[in-house]
């Protein structure tokens, strides 16, 4: 088979595959099940948008792709990896190798400068190298427009500037996908919108998103949409979605 063939093959291959994926939690009352069979594909270079009310599931999705939390049914690939089959230990050094996990709180540590927030993934993925991983940090605080802060403790930065040192940690160990769990949920409109342009940057530059938003108004920029509605998936857009509460600056 000649190279190209297999290459065009193995670029239309989905990088995400769900299969029935159900996820049931344990309550007084009985099995909740937050998700009721999930089935979808997300392939290389999307910038797929999972939308839908507060308790729809979209959080709980998030975390069975990201091997944070277990299904209860089907299967979860991304790339060559069977998700579902990860015990904790697998899923956190998986993850930490494989993927860039962004979330609404920002989780960076007091503590540490900026710079060292983002070397923190290549230290605990094995890949830690003193100069070079230093230099490499640097840069990608440069992409984000934070070069100049590096060595500011979190504390002392905007919460829209801590989101993209966030983003910066995601991107420490070049993995080809990001997931974001509302990650302009706590920030004002200008500022989520410089948000949503570092993600669009980066897709242009071949990274593969998902990203959780309750905000419709990005809606138009996703390459493609998953409206999630009572644990399943919708065709289309069946409600309106609240603006979050709470925003920051």
């Amino acid at each position: 088979m000649p190279a190209a063939q297999i290459n065009a093959e193995f670029s239309s291959a989905p990088l995400i595959r769900l299969r029935g994926v159900k996820k049931a939690y344990k309550t007084a009352a009985g099995d909740f099940w937050a998700l009721k069979g999930i089935d979808a594909e997300i392939f290389s270079g999307e910038f797929v948008g999972i939308l839908g009310k507060s308790g729809a599931g979209k959080t709980t999705l998030i975390n069975l792709i990201t091997g944070i939390d277990h299904l209860t049914e089907g299967e979860i690939w991304v790339g060559n990896t069977a998700v579902h089959t990860l015990n904790e230990d697998m899923a956190a050094r998986w993850r930490g190798r494989s993927l860039g996990v962004i979330f609404q709180s920002f989780q960076l540590m007091p503590t540490l400068s900026l710079v060292d927030n983002v070397m923190l993934p290549m230290d605990f993925a094995g890949f830690y190298r003193p100069l070079v991983s230093r230099k490499r940090a640097l840069d990608i605080l440069k992409q984000v427009e934070l070069e100049e802060h590096a060595y500011k403790l979190p504390a002392n930065i905007s919460g829209g500037q801590q989101q993209r040192v966030a983003i910066a940690r995601a991107l420490a160990n070049d993995p080809p996908l990001l997931v974001a769990d509302e990650p302009t949920g706590r920030l004002d409109t200008a500022t989520a919108e410089t948000i949503f342009q570092v993600f669009e940057r980066l897709v242009a530059q071949g990274k593969t998103i998902l990203m959780v938003t309750h905000d419709p108004t990005f809606a138009s920029r996703f390459s493609r949409l998953l409206w999630i509605a009572d644990g399943r998936l919708v065709p289309e857009p069946q409600f309106q979605i609240a603006q979050p509460a709470g925003l920051e600056g």
